[in-house]
């Protein structure tokens, strides 16, 4: 699958180190009942972060790019009370998966999912991915759209074209330095600031990662219009990242059973939805 060709994001060893060793105290300081697994792909291991009864239905979180499940420690708490939930770490971003950046054209990316549930012998799921994860979601969905019984999209790459003025912000926001990382990090983030243990892991992955300089494919018409299962978009509207109300547009035209949310007050990192996303879940 083109492993021999695929490198590595971390810019160093160190780095690396730092970057994991930091994403481990976040685990280690989580008091929730949960455990942590690795298990075997084509692509190589995948690192997983599980919480929630055996005997729940299954559900996979999917982080955006530049980042890891980190992201997801305080949403888990909602979702595990009715769910086995399982927070993976995708390959080639900075967490403790396989390291190797696979090509988002084809299907590796959904390869390597369909590899992770048939390792946890899982036949029918539930995906809420967030920017690159909602699109590896989608990815995932047209190829194998009878393993995913509900989708939830937060933030999509994939189904607009990302701004092209967000490249130059933060060029700009790059020329002020940590002050200007943070500034930028709070544009992001809809004009919030984030807690300050999640903006230090931000600033390690900053300065230890090279971020995906990829673009992200766009999904055809055609492709979208396989989404049979339930699927649910929740995007800010103040992403500087993407523009929300074309995604949203082009999915209710394309999938008019989809339920579509707008957030105006939101930007690109959208966090605390655990409660609209499980009356979605619920069929509330």
């Amino acid at each position: 699958m083109n492993n021999m060709k695929a490198k590595s994001g971390f810019r160093n060893q160190e780095r690396k180190k730092e970057i994991l060793d930091l994403y481990d105290s976040f685990i280690e300081q989580w008091k929730f009942p949960h455990e942590e697994q690795v298990v075997e792909t084509r692509f190589g291991k995948t690192h997983l972060i599980v919480a929630g009864d055996k005997e729940c239905p299954p559900l996979i979180l999917l982080h955006g790019t530049g980042m890891n499940s980190a992201m997801w420690l305080e949403e888990i708490k909602s979702y595990a009370k009715e769910y086995r939930v399982y927070a993976a770490d995708i390959p080639g971003e900075p967490g403790k998966s396989d390291e190797r950046q696979q090509s988002l054209k084809g299907k590796a990316y959904a390869l390597w999912l369909s590899d992770v549930l048939d390792s946890l012998q899982i036949e029918k799921v539930i995906l809420i991915g967030i920017s690159l994860g909602a699109w590896l979601a989608v990815k995932f969905s047209i190829h194998y759209p009878e393993y995913v019984e509900k989708l939830v999209l937060i933030a999509p790459s994939g189904i607009s074209p990302a701004k092209k003025s967000f490249l130059f912000t933060a060029l700009y926001y790059g020329f002020f330095g940590e002050k200007g990382t943070e500034k930028l990090y709070i544009k992001i983030n809809g004009g919030r600031k984030l807690p300050e243990r999640m903006l230090a892991l931000q600033k390690l992955i900053k300065k230890g990662f090279r971020y995906r300089m990829e673009e992200i494919p766009i999904f055809r018409d055609d492709e979208i219009k396989r989404l049979s299962m339930p699927v649910a978009l929740f995007a800010g509207g103040k992403d500087i990242m993407l523009p929300s109300y074309k995604t949203a547009d082009r999915l209710h035209k394309l999938l008019p059973h989809s339920q579509i949310n707008v957030l105006p007050r939101e930007g690109h990192s959208i966090t605390r939805l655990s409660p609209e996303i499980m009356s979605f879940l619920k069929g509330d």
